[in-house]
């Protein structure tokens, strides 16, 4: 049997004994990776200068560098998000409904895993420490790719997950698969009978052709094209802060802002101070004409309004109301996260209202919509789908539900025909 399929079967059967593992025992296993990768930091981090070094000698871009690193700070962080995750509320099991049907006939609709994950993700090897708790933590297998550029970090992270949680309970030992090829998630993406969802996490042009490439369901976003709009309302040192922050904080990340949108009123006292402060990080702007009068920056393109930098550059451009600042957005925007600075209540819930995105802010930083800042614990990705999981896709993502329905002999003949039994069809607490 093809050796990709056998994974897959593993983790089929890894699923079906996690669904049914208690809370105590998950939360023993992520403890367990927690300090296991505190105690094997020496050899992760010296995995990872191996893959740095080689892709600064293969001439991978500074954004991708700055995504691959994973030093001690990193793990530290990872160690926080995995006991923040243990803290969460338990998404298993959890009892979302009752309904009488009829006396005797109990209908619970009650929340359980969806099963089998596979995720292919790019550079970050912290993506597989967070995604892998994740599932484990919501009772799910999860097959993981990481791009070749990680490979040696994420061989001995997942080795660490693996042996970590399997100290726990053997039934673990499949639950955490790491693919070692393209190839090998390409052929993962044709058993859509034993994979239940795909989670894509890097560029637009993987995202499209995972989702042109497979019949399982793919829970994603194909781009992070984020913007804030500073309304003619805005506090201006507030509206400097908090544009800075959303560009300059983290350029590389999908939730970092890549279009500036200014109301014309306030644009020449705001426009000159934040291109300062953008100076001083080296941000490259470019700018409608509108704004070039004002301020030094390269002319914007068509394009630049639908790119997406994941670097120190921006694009600026003017408006003259909340409306045309939405209708810009909702054309151009990828739907992830955009943000409104305003001290007009009105105006702002007219903008979270009207704007179509899975996360909308109202005075701060895009930089936000991230599950561990969400208090989600962690998350597998953001998501842009308007099915099943929007926005930061933390463990309540990675649920879906079954209905239980108990009775004592009924029948459904006897809800049929002329002296038919009449249903109640009553809500229980």
């Amino acid at each position: 049997m093809d050796p990709v399929r056998i994974a897959a079967q593993l983790a089929r059967d890894a699923s079906y004994e996690l669904s049914s593992l208690d809370l105590g025992t998950r939360n023993d296993a992520l403890l367990r990776i927690a300090e296991a990768l505190k105690a094997n930091m020496e050899e992760i981090v010296e995995a990872n200068q191996k893959d740095l070094a080689s892709a600064k000698a293969a001439k991978i871009s500074p954004v991708m560098i700055k995504r691959l690193r994973y030093d001690e700070e990193k793990i530290e962080e990872s160690v926080r998000s995995i006991r923040s995750l243990m803290e969460q509320e338990d998404v298993v099991g959890k009892l979302l409904s009752r309904t009488e049907l009829d006396d005797g006939l109990v209908l619970d609709k009650v929340s359980c895993p969806i099963g089998v994950i596979g995720v292919v993700f790019e550079s970050r090897p912290e993506a597989l420490v967070q995604i892998s708790c994740l599932c484990l933590r919501s009772g799910n297998a999860v097959l993981l790719k990481g791009g070749v550029e990680a490979k040696g970090t994420n061989e001995i992270l997942a080795r660490t997950i693996v042996e970590a949680a399997a100290s726990v309970d053997e039934r673990f030992r499949n639950a955490v698969q790491l693919l070692s090829t393209r190839e090998q998630f390409q052929e993962l993406l044709r058993h859509d009978d034993l994979i239940d969802l795909i989670i894509p996490r890097g560029s637009n042009e993987l995202v499209r052709s995972i989702k042109n490439s497979t019949r399982i369901p793919v829970l994603g976003h194909a781009a992070g094209i984020c913007h804030t709009y500073v309304d003619k309302a805005a506090d201006l040192e507030m509206a400097v802060s908090v544009c800075y922050d959303a560009k300059v904080q983290y350029p590389a990340v999908c939730n970092a802002m890549e279009t500036l949108l200014v109301h014309r009123d306030v644009a020449e006292a705001f426009l000159p101070k934040m291109a300062a402060r953008y100076a001083e990080a080296g941000v490259r702007l470019k700018g409608d004409e509108e704004v070039r009068s004002i301020i030094s920056a390269e002319p914007a393109t068509e394009d630049d309004w639908s790119a997406e930098y994941g670097d120190l550059v921006l694009s600026i451009r003017m408006v003259g109301s909340v409306n045309e600042a939405i209708e810009h957005i909702n054309r151009y925007s990828s739907h992830h996260t955009d943000a409104i600075i305003t001290a007009d209540a009105a105006a702002a819930n007219r903008f979270l209202d009207l704007v179509d995105s899975s996360s909308v802010m109202w005075n701060a930083s895009t930089r936000f919509a991230d599950g561990y800042r969400y208090g989600l614990g962690a998350e597998v990705g953001i998501s842009t789908n308007k099915t099943h999981a929007r926005g930061p896709v933390g463990l309540e993502g990675l649920v879906i539900y079954k209905y239980r329905l108990a009775g004592a002999g009924h029948v459904v003949a006897d809800y049929t025909g002329t002296n038919a039994r009449k249903f109640t069809h009553r809500r229980l607490e």
